[in-house]
């Protein structure tokens, strides 16, 4: 049985401490957890009675840990998922929000399954995934995570300034696409020089 709390450990482990990137939409976030997302819980850390960014740089790796829990893994409803895709949606979730769903929605409708790209896990789309992982039992996690990775290229192709959050400054992987292969099989992963002809049209 799946760990869950393990698994939200692990993710703030994976995002980190504090930063306020003027590149990064999410403004101030500390362990994952956005400005924005303590504004819209309404979590006022240091109790002055506003959310502001000192409440982020105050922020728990604990308190972090429970709101993922609460509203990023029990809220979306994920423990409804095939145990196979829990973590990576839930990782996914994190950093991306309803769009770690529409994400898996789409893949379902590439696998065959006719569901709504809402970002929603309703009863279709929980038995979507019930359906395309018993027809794919060893496959579905890391045909979801080439998902994850495929919607962080596309992110960069689109926004420049976000480039450097799947390229790093020696030309390598970054952060996104190491991320995205953490959760599927290594055969899967790009070599180098794959890397580097997907991105040179970024140059």
């Amino acid at each position: 049985m799946l760990d869950v709390r393990q698994i939200a450990t692990e993710i703030v482990a994976r995002e980190g401490g504090y930063v306020n990137d003027p590149d990064d939409p999410g403004g101030a976030t500390n362990y994952g957890v956005t400005i924005r997302t303590l504004k819209r819980l309404g979590i006022d850390v240091d109790g002055d009675g506003d959310v502001d960014g000192e409440d982020v740089r105050r922020l728990g790796r604990s308190q972090a840990v429970e709101i993922f829990l609460k509203h990023y893994f029990d809220g979306p409803g994920l423990g409804g998922l095939p145990a196979e895709l829990q973590a990576s949606v839930f990782d996914m979730y994190v950093n991306a929000g309803a769009n770690a769903v529409k994400i898996l929605q789409r893949l379902l409708n590439q696998m065959g399954q006719s569901i709504a790209v809402d970002g929603v896990l309703g009863p279709k789309s929980l038995a979507a995934c019930e359906s395309a992982a018993a027809l794919a039992p060893h496959h579905l996690a890391d045909a979801y995570a080439i998902a994850r990775r495929n919607y962080y290229f596309r992110l960069a192709d689109r926004r420049p300034a976000s480039r450097k959050y799947a390229r790093n400054r020696s030309g390598g992987k970054g952060g996104w696409i190491k991320r995205a292969e953490e959760f599927m099989s290594a055969r899967y992963h790009m070599t180098e020089e794959e890397f580097s002809e997907r991105v040179a049209a970024w140059a």
